[in-house]
């Protein structure tokens, strides 16, 4: 951005209705920290990911007040876990899935890149093959085209051959495949750590600076001795 050039450019985080919802909250948290501007699109099928995981209704007409609470539950499920206020989300713009006319449909809308966290297998496959059947889809379509960093937390297991298949051509187009794999080097002790893990990972191949896991610093045995 020039200076002077006040113009809002967010990072678009696109939630498939893969399981992996914390997920999505530990990406969103962090992008929010570290003072980015997010635009979301929360899929159909998500929705109903997220009210069985947290129990959490996403509602369109109430979405902000419905985000902070999904933000502030922790991944084992505590509601209130993170400290989440009105004022953390106020650079947040929603846009509904079905909503094709919306900003990140189109090419000249200003954005830095997508992030899609969980990532479906029906949604690796609707970018692969350029479907656009929503606006996770299109969005991600119009990243590829546009030439900035796509990031596809693929959140599934075991893969078939096909999804393997989408999964290369995504590379191929210039995506990052990232597979929604905690490692343990980092000296996870509670689920949430190994949340982070997977959100810092995702965060780092955006190029979005932030503190959600200890890095290897080359010491074997590092994980289990405090910093």
């Amino acid at each position: 951005m020039n200076p002077g050039d006040t113009q809002r450019r967010p990072w678009i985080v696109g939630v498939s209705g893969a399981s992996g919802t914390p997920y999505a909250a530990a990406v969103l948290r962090a992008l929010l920290g570290a003072g980015e501007s997010v635009d979301l699109v929360v899929s159909r099928a998500s929705r109903l990911t997220l009210l069985d995981e947290t129990g959490i209704s996403f509602r369109d007409a109430h979405w902000r007040e419905d985000l902070r609470q999904w933000l502030a539950r922790g991944a084992n499920g505590k509601p209130d876990t993170f400290d989440v206020r009105e004022e953390s989300s106020a650079d947040v713009r929603y846009w509904a899935a079905g909503d094709l006319a919306a900003g990140p449909s189109s090419g000249s809308y200003p954005a830095k890149g997508m992030l899609i966290v969980p990532a479906s297998t029906a949604g690796v496959a609707g970018v692969a093959l350029g479907l656009s059947k929503d606006l996770l889809q299109r969005a991600a379509s119009v990243t590829l085209k546009e030439g900035r960093p796509l990031v596809v937390c693929v959140r599934e297991t075991p893969l078939n051959g096909q999804t393997l298949k989408h999964l290369v051509s995504l590379d191929e187009a210039g995506a990052i495949v990232l597979p929604a794999s905690p490692a343990f080097y980092a000296g996870a002790t509670h689920i949430q750590d190994l949340v982070d893990f997977v959100a810092g990972r995702v965060l780092d191949a955006a190029g979005v600076p932030h503190t959600l896991y200890r890095r290897w610093k080359g010491e074997l045995g590092g994980a289990s001795r405090a910093d």
